[in-house]
């Protein structure tokens, strides 16, 4: 269905090719290798979701893994090493975790390795999770940059739980400007001094049971990354985009294919979505109900009566892990 109806001078249509066409929601397929060596038919245990959890005595303990872009790394050393930290912890906190300690591995030239590190230090102070160990490999050549988190759950958040009927909702802090070079949105010049509550934020929605899963919006985007966050049940979602919080100042479908400092999805049950919102605004962040999860297996995006298909998980897949 054709797309009258503009969303932040976008038309539902435009929106729809922009983020199909996007590298970082496309790149997403080569996930499906992994389906090659490891049974991915459990993403609680892991491969799949933001994490995977490991039961150590009856504890929930969250780990997971993040490499860097190498021309991020090369062009930007310091703000790759800040990446790298907050990469780990969104993760984390997606599975509903608590993050707890970082490690890494860096290989490169003296000069440039000494840089990331210099950032991941800033960003373990930010997050107040302590780098507890890692790996360095002082080289010539191209900087490689991956870094590592381990966290505490007391409830999990997974894809797993996504279910027809559940309130979508999406949670994010919007005070903060495009980059020039990279498609990411940073906040941390006006979030640096509460990342470190914000990212235990999602934590607390776990525990309190006003949510059930979550995504943290990264390289694909918002909506790649909500695509991510239903595959693995198949089940569609409704969006209005109109309702979909975006930054002031900055252009909507920029913002919509960009790697935001710190924004998530949820889907709660329809009698907990209040307080999910409720739980994220008495810590001063936005939380809004903009969706919900459907019967079908079309995710769409609606707006003033009109309606754009993104993508079918019946015979399309993100990442192609549980094709």
């Amino acid at each position: 269905m054709g797309s009258a109806s503009e969303v932040h001078g976008y038309s539902l249509d435009t929106i729809v090719d922009k983020v199909r066409q996007y590298a970082g929601f496309t790149n997403k397929l080569a996930i499906s290798q992994v389906r090659d060596h490891f049974d991915p038919s459990d993403p609680v245990a892991g491969p799949g979701d933001d994490g995977a959890i490991v039961n150590a005595g009856g504890q929930n303990v969250v780990v997971c893994g993040e490499a860097l872009s190498p021309p991020f790394v090369g062009q930007d050393p310091h703000g790759a090493g800040i990446a790298a930290v907050l990469a780990n912890v969104n993760d984390v906190a997606a599975m509903g975790g608590t993050p707890l300690g970082i490690v890494n591995t860096v290989v490169g030239p003296e000069e440039t390795t000494a840089e990331v590190m210099r950032g991941m230090v800033d960003a373990s102070k930010m997050y107040d999770v302590p780098i507890v160990g890692g790996h360095t490999t002082q080289q010539d050549g191209p900087t490689s940059v991956s870094a590592f988190a381990v966290g505490h759950a007391e409830r999990v958040l997974s894809m797993a739980n996504v279910a027809p009927g559940q309130t979508i909702l999406f949670a994010a802090f919007l005070d903060g400007v495009m980059r020039e070079d990279f498609p990411f949105f940073t906040s941390i010049d006006n979030q640096a001094n509460r990342f470190a509550r914000d990212v235990r934020v999602p934590a607390k929605v776990a525990a309190a049971g006003a949510a059930v899963s979550a995504k943290d919006v990264s390289m694909a985007g918002a909506l790649g990354s909500l695509a991510m966050l239903l595959e693995f049940r198949g089940h569609g979602a409704v969006i209005d985009l109109g309702l979909l919080p975006a930054p002031a100042n900055t252009d909507f479908l920029s913002w919509l294919i960009s790697f935001p400092s710190y924004a998530f999805w949820f889907t709660a049950e329809s009698d907990r979505a209040q307080s999910c919102i409720d739980i994220f605004e008495d810590n001063d962040l936005i939380c809004t109900a903009v969706g919900s999860v459907t019967n079908d297996s079309v995710l769409a995006i609606t707006h003033g009566g009109d309606r754009a298909q993104l993508i079918d998980f019946a015979t399309e897949a993100v990442t192609g892990l549980w094709a």
